[in-house]
């Protein structure tokens, strides 16, 4: 009997590793995607008629994407040209983070990510942004450590619940956002990154974001507008602290012409009993009135390679910028 079950085991055993292979094939971690993307300026600006102008490299990105299982999934994106601080190693560090698809409908992030503020000024990838809105470029960080738990209860459409450092603390300090965030598509024609935030400062105040990102793409044409409320619980008015953001791209062949325009506005009355704004990233007391145009030229017929020229102004700083530049990215390799 003992040989006979020798027999079958010596037939039994190499067939269902050979049958389970494929399996433990796909269950090893692997690098699905390694690649770069860079943009360069010659960056031109006259402040009270005076002219100056340099070149500078504006970003130099390199992306890892991969699995660790069938369904973990993990994204690097580390800037080669940015600061490292000593107190914040990962400062040049935006993704770091692991994706579980623990069902099919329901997700799990930890790691860095993207801090989920709606608008899709702030969801768009640096590199592809010429100039920011005023409070967008007075936050202290967009990318921190954190969870997030995905419902995702359409293709291409979820709800997120994220728990996350603030984006206007130093990320080393108990001041936290709780972000409620929808990407949704209501119809053909309309996309939304709508989000409901509590946000927490250095000095413990808690502020409310309601963030209305909407974008329309109407073939050739794509709009996106922005708007986005902010309120301190103890600010006596609650639409006094506000920014709206129009963007329009008109894609003809290889050329994308563009412009983006925007205001904000913070009431001088909204500040605390010690005369600090309430709002840490868009002072009281100021507004912006900003916007700007260009043209984008795609000479390979993709997003491999694309040269710019930009126009931009303010009504603060009443600097004229002017920017001519070119953005490159390449696959290292892809699975």
């Amino acid at each position: 009997m003992l040989r006979r079950f020798r027999a079958r085991a010596a037939v039994l055993i190499p067939a269902a590793v050979l049958c389970c292979a494929p399996l433990l094939r796909a269950q090893q971690p692997h690098i699905d995607e390694i690649s770069v993307d860079t943009r360069a300026t010659f960056h031109q600006q006259t402040i009270d008629g005076v002219y100056d102008t340099h070149f500078q490299g504006d970003y130099f990105n390199v992306h890892f994407k991969g699995h660790l299982s069938d369904n973990i999934t993990f994204r690097i994106r580390q800037r080669m040209n940015k600061k490292i601080d000593e107190q914040n190693p990962f400062n040049a560090t935006d993704f770091l983070w692991i994706n579980w698809q623990a069902t099919p409908r329901w997700s799990f992030t930890f790691g860095k990510q993207g801090i989920l503020v709606g608008g899709y000024e702030f969801d768009s990838p640096p590199i592809e942004v010429y100039y920011y809105s005023a409070f967008l470029s007075h936050l202290y960080q967009y990318y921190a450590f954190g969870a997030s738990a995905h419902y995702s209860y359409a293709p291409g459409q979820e709800i997120i619940f994220q728990f996350s450092p603030s984006p206007v603390s130093s990320g080393l300090q108990d001041a936290y956002s709780y972000n409620l965030y929808w990407s949704g598509r209501p119809h053909k024609y309309w996309k939304t990154l709508w989000s409901f935030n509590i946000v927490e400062d250095e000095y413990h105040r808690k502020m409310n974001y309601i963030a209305l990102g909407n974008k329309f793409p109407l073939g050739a044409l794509v709009v996106d507008l922005d708007l986005m409320n902010r309120a301190s619980f103890k600010q006596e008015r609650f639409f006094s602290d506000w920014t709206v953001i129009m963007k329009a791209i008109w894609t003809v062949g290889k050329w994308n012409l563009c412009t983006k325009f925007g205001y904000e506005q913070n009431d001088a009355a909204n500040v605390d009993e010690f005369g600090r704004s309430y709002d840490t990233a868009l002072p009281a007391g100021h507004n912006y009135l900003y916007g700007g145009c260009g043209v984008e030229y795609f000479p390979l017929g993709n997003d491999n390679l694309r040269l710019h020229a930009v126009f931009f102004r303010d009504n603060h700083d009443h600097i004229n910028n002017y920017d001519i530049g070119m953005t490159w990215r390449f696959n290292i390799y892809k699975r």
